[in-house]
């Protein structure tokens, strides 16, 4: 897909805390800026992966703020802004708008279960009416997680109803006929389909997909990189074979800790194991697999980082 406002290589980017699990911004503002020269061409803040519905309202502000101030640029970020309140999606939204952010990534309402097609279209139709124009909204389709998917017949509604404004998706179900069918039917109007899945970055180019928004991606961006840039040929596939084994790699153990473990040993810096509750660090031994596993596919070491913690 040509002229895609995040079209590539986007990490899901993992959130620095201190100790007592406030944002460490300078050294998440780092973390960012590494992802930007290896191999990111941009950034999906406060996902999944990176923890946002462990933050509080004001601490989501005070992240994105606070990594722009110390230099990441603004343009290269799609922070999460979905959530169960509607009020709460809507005033995050206009945060990131004024902050120079291109898009934001949106939830739907995940506290009532089963909503029906029509109550999902009322609710986004608040959040777009309610922010105006300036940013695009793409939607995060993750139905394992949030138990609300987003249905083919929503998605044209929505975007009969907004065209421009509802961009894109980013797909993490794991279901590639279900990304498939999103680029069949809504690429030729210009909506931009994400994986969140690594394995699929090839085939999704292939096949007129925007590119991918990955937790793997904290540690496997480079290859990616090589994907978007080749697509086909000898390079392109060698490349394609790391991410599927780095992705198969991170989920072999609990994801977010599991990354933040090889971040800290790649960093020789423990705080990056700092993660709030319910999430807890990996313990030693369950950590030595994980690097391990990481290591056996090929990510490892990564470019510009300490090894000096390999060993801890």
């Amino acid at each position: 897909m040509k002229d895609a406002l995040f079209g590539g290589i986007n990490a899901a980017a993992l959130t620095a805390m201190t100790a007592d699990y406030t944002p460490d911004l300078d050294r998440y503002a780092a973390h960012c800026n590494w992802l930007l020269a290896n191999g990111c061409n941009g950034l999906g803040i406060l996902g999944t992966t990176g923890e946002a519905n462990s933050f509080g309202f004001e601490e989501r502000k005070q992240i994105l703020e606070g990594i722009i101030a110390r230099g990441v640029p603004a343009t290269k970020l799609m922070p999460g802004t979905g959530c169960a309140s509607l009020a709460d999606t809507v005033e995050l939204t206009k945060h990131a708008k004024a902050q120079g952010c291109r898009g934001v990534l949106v939830l739907p309402p995940f506290y009532y279960k089963a909503p029906s097609d029509d109550g999902l279209f009322a609710y986004f139709s608040e959040v777009v009416n309610r922010v105006g124009g300036g940013i695009a909204i793409y939607l995060y389709h993750f139905p394992q997680q949030s138990a609300v998917p987003f249905s083919l017949d929503l998605i044209g509604r929505l975007l009969k109803a907004f065209p421009g404004q509802i961009k894109g998706v980013k797909d993490s179900s794991g279901d590639y006929a279900n990304m498939k069918a999103m680029i069949d039917n809504f690429a030729k109007d210009g909506f931009e389909v994400y994986s969140g899945s690594d394995e699929f970055v090839q085939k999704i180019l292939a096949e007129g997909g925007a590119g991918c928004i990955t937790a793997a991606g904290n540690v496997n961006a480079r290859f990616g990189a090589i994907v978007y840039k080749h697509r086909t040929g000898p390079e392109a596939d060698a490349a394609q074979a790391v991410l599927n084994a780095t992705r198969k790699a991170a989920t072999a153990s609990p994801l977010i800790p599991g990354l933040r473990e090889i971040i800290a040993r790649s960093t020789g810096d423990s705080a990056w194991r700092n993660i709030r509750p319910p999430h807890l660090p990996l313990s030693a031994e369950a950590g030595q697999k994980a690097w391990d596993n990481m290591q056996a596919a090929g990510a490892l070491p990564l470019p510009g980082l300490s090894m000096k913690a390999a060993a801890e």
